[in-house]
């Protein structure tokens, strides 16, 4: 198991992960129909969204936690 101390990293990790599939994925749909090669179209884009999720994520997760901190009531 990984350490608790890497929760962040973690769950930014799995958030990109997973947001960057399913948005690459309605963007390339979108974008191009369901051709017949949309699954390597999806992959390739889905590759290039995570390297750019993951960092932004990262970067910008602390702010937004900040940020939401202000607007929801504790």
């Amino acid at each position: 198991m990984i350490d608790q101390k890497y929760h962040g990293l973690v769950f930014s990790f799995l958030m990109s992960l997973l947001m960057s599939c399913i948005m690459s994925l309605v963007i390339g749909v979108f974008n191009v129909g369901l051709v017949g090669d949309i699954v390597s179209i999806w992959l390739s884009s889905w590759l290039f969204s995570f390297i750019i999720a993951f960092p932004v994520v990262v970067t910008v997760s602390p702010l937004i936690n900040k940020f939401s901190g202000l607007i929801v009531k504790r």
